[in-house]
C-alpha cells in the first residue's frame, strides 16, 4: 500500500545574512526562487501536501510554493529553533500522515531521489531518518555518529570529541520522521542549551531512547547546501548551471565554452543545437534542432525554430518567435514578432509587435515604430518583402507581399503587394552653404566663450 507524506517546509527566515528586504527564499537559482525548487522537488517525491512554515513575505512566499500541491501556510512568529519551527505546522502534521519530511526551503538543489530515499527508509521501519552528506571539510558541521548501522546521535562541531570531530559524515539538516510518532519526538524536544532553542537534531537521541529506530541516509554536500548569503547563492546558482549544461551537452547540444553560457530552469534545447560563448538565456526559451545562437546574446521567452540562427549580440524579448530558417543578425532585438521562414533581419534592427512573412529581409537601422505613447500597434511584413536600410515603419500599417520600401523611407500608409514605396524627402544640395554654416556656429561659440557661457 502506497504511503502518504507530509513536507514541512521551513521558510521563515528573516534574511539578516543575505541582507535583503526580500525572504530569501524568494531569490532565485536558474531564475527560479529556491523555495520552489525545493517544492519542486518534493513533488517528484510523492509528496502529498506541503506545510509552509512562514514568516515575512508571507503571501508571496506561499504563492512561489504553488506547483499543483496542496500547501497549508503556518505562521511562525518567534524564532525559538528549528523543532519549533515544524510544530508551528502542529495542525497540518495531526492530520495523520505516514511520513513527514522537514525541508528548508534554502536548499534549492536537494533532489527527489534524496527525499525518496529518506522516505524509504521510514518504510523499511526506521522512525527518523536524517539526511547527511560527506566532506573532507567537516569542521563547524555537526557530525552523524553510527553504532551498528543505527544513528547514535548528532554531534555539534564544538561538543564533539577529537575522534569524533574525524569523522566526515556530516548532518544536513533534513529528515523524515514516522508520521506515527512525529508529535511525541517532537514535544519531547527541550531547550536547555545555551541558546534557549528547541533544536530538531535533539530527536534523534530522543527516539533512541525509547527503543526507536533511527537511520542516516546520504546525499552529496552540493544538495543539502544552505542558502544564507549572497555568496552562498552565488555558489548555489554556478553549481546548478554546471549540472544543467552538463545535461544539455550529454543530450546533444554543442557550448564551445560552457562556463560562459547561462540557462534558466525551464530552458529547453533540442539536440544539435550550438550556443557559442557568454549566451545568457532567461525563462521560457525553447530551441529547436540544428540552430544556432552566436556570441553575447540575451534571450527570454523566445522560441527559435529549426535551423535558425541568432547574433551575435542579438535580444530576443518574450513573444519573438523565429520560424525555420529565419535570422536575427548582430545588434537587433525583436519582441513580440513572429519572424517568417527564412526571413533575415540581419543588424542593427528592431522588430517589436510585428508579423514578418516568409524570406522577407529587413535592411539595417529598420525599426518598427511599435508606441505612439499610449497604445501598441503591429506591423505586418508580408512574404518576400525587401524594406531598404534605415526605414522607419510606423504603426499599424501593413507592407504587402513582395513589395519594397526604399532605404530611409518613413511608412504611415499600408504598401500593397508587389508595389515601391518612398516615404522621403527629395535631396536638395546647396552649394558652399555648409561653409557658411560652420563659420556662423565657430563666430556663436566663440562669442558664448568671450561672455562667459
Amino acid at each position: 500500500m502506497a504511503r502518504n507524506c507530509l513536507a514541512v517546509v521551513l521558510a521563515a527566515g528573516d534574511s539578516t545574512r543575505m541582507k535583503s528586504s526580500t525572504s530569501k527564499v524568494l531569490h532565485t537559482v536558474g531564475n527560479l526562487p529556491m523555495i520552489t525548487h525545493v517544492i519542486k522537488a518534493a513533488q517528484s517525491a510523492d509528496v502529498d501536501s506541503v506545510a509552509l512554515v512562514v514568516g515575512r513575505n508571507a503571501d508571496e512566499v506561499a504563492a512561489a510554493a504553488d506547483t499543483g500541491l496542496p500547501v497549508s501556510t503556518w505562521s511562525q512568529n518567534e524564532r525559538l529553533g528549528t523543532a519549533h519551527a515544524v510544530l508551528a505546522a502542529r495542525k497540518a502534521i495531526e492530520e495523520g500522515f505516514d511520513d513527514i519530511l522537514v525541508i528548508f526551503g534554502d536548499t534549492p538543489l536537494i533532489t527527489s531521489k534524496s527525499l525518496a530515499n529518506a522516505r524509504a527508509a521510514l518504510a523499511e521501519g526506521a522512525d527518523v531518518a536524517v539526511i547527511g552528506f560527506r566532506t573532507d571539510a567537516p569542521d563547524g558541521y555537526g557530525r552523524l555518529i553510527e553504532r551498528d548501522g543505527q544513528l547514535a546521535a548528532i554531534r555539534e562541531h564544538r561538543d564533539a570529541t577529537d575522534a569524533e570531530r574525524a569523522i566526515t559524515f556530516c548532518n544536513g539538516g533534513l529528515m523524515a520522521i514516522s508520521g506515527r510518532k512525529a508529535l511525541e519526538l517532537l514535544d519531547a524536544v527541550g531547550n536547555d542549551n545555551a541558546k534557549g532553542e528547541y533544536y530538531l537534531t535533539d530527536i534523534v537521541e530522543i527516539a533512541r531512547a525509547a527503543g526507536g529506530s533511527v537511520v542516516a541516509v546520504e546525499a552529496s554536500a552540493e544538495e543539502v547546501l544552505g542558502i544564507n548569503t549572497r555568496v552562498e547563492l552565488a555558489e548555489a546558482e554556478s553549481l546548478w548551471q554546471h549540472k544543467r549544461r552538463h545535461d544539455l551537452m550529454m543530450a546533444g547540444v554543442s557550448m564551445r565554452a560552457p562556463e560562459t553560457v547561462f540557462v534558466s530552469h525551464d530552458t529547453l534545447i533540442e539536440a544539435d543545437v550550438t550556443i557559442e560563448p557568454n549566451v545568457i538565456i532567461g525563462p521560457g526559451v525553447t530551441i529547436r534542432s540544428g540552430a544556432t545562437v552566436f556570441s553575447y546574446s540575451h534571450l527570454e521567452g523566445a522560441v527559435i525554430d529549426t535551423g535558425c540562427s541568432v547574433g551575435p549580440f542579438a535580444r530576443l524579448r518574450p513573444g519573438a518567435e523565429l520560424q525555420h530558417g529565419a535570422k536575427v543578425g548582430n545588434f537587433c532585438e525583436v519582441k513580440n514578432a513572429v519572424i517568417g521562414d527564412g526571413a533575415k533581419v540581419n543588424h542593427l534592427t528592431y522588430v517589436g509587435d510585428a508579423d514578418i512573412g516568409a524570406k522577407a529581409n529587413i535592411g539595417a537601422g529598420t525599426i518598427t515604430c511599435n508606441y505612439d505613447g499610449v497604445n501598441k500597434h503591429r506591423t505586418i511584413i508580408g512574404a518576400g518583402a525587401f524594406v531598404g536600410s534605415n526605414s522607419a515603419l510606423v504603426a499599424p500599417v501593413t507592407i504587402g507581399d513582395g513589395s519594397y520600401v526604399a532605404s530611409g523611407s518613413v511608412v504611415t500608409m499600408d504598401v500593397p503587394a508587389d508595389a515601391l514605396s518612398f516615404g522621403r524627402a527629395r535631396q536638395t544640395n546647396k552649394e558652399g552653404l555648409a561653409v557658411k554654416l560652420k563659420e556662423r556656429s565657430l563666430a556663436e561659440k566663440e562669442r558664448r566663450r568671450k561672455a562667459g557661457n
